[in-house]
């Protein structure tokens, strides 16, 4: 019986290894941990059970390619723009940031 994401940090830990195509043990011994206790590590990790140390979820989304952000967004359009977001250069992230403030101001303005 599979074990359902019971923590946000679960859910977005499990939604991004399976898209990276990784299994739970491959994604353990990736951040150091031990290959005989990988896979359970994560898995209390996906499951809520625990919660990792924010050194540790550091790991995880480097691990993942991913910005460690993305773990703890409530919300999942805001989670997502953090995702399309994360490999702009600096000069494109201040290009959406301006582009944010001034869709923002319009929607204030209205």
């Amino acid at each position: 019986m599979s074990k359902h994401p019971q923590s946000l940090f679960g859910s977005r830990l499990r939604t991004a290894r399976i898209r990276a195509g990784l299994p739970q043990d491959r994604l353990g011994v990736l951040i150091g941990l031990d290959e005989g206790c990988s896979s359970a590590r994560i898995s209390r990790y996906e499951t809520g059970t625990h919660e990792p140390p924010f050194e540790t979820a550091k790991s995880l989304a480097a691990a993942l390619g991913i910005p460690a952000a993305y773990f703890y967004c409530v919300s999942d359009e805001l989670a997502d723009i953090i995702l399309e977001s994360h490999d702009l250069s600096v000069d494109e992230l201040i290009n959406v940031l301006e582009w944010l403030r001034h869709l923002k101001q319009a929607h204030v303005s209205q």
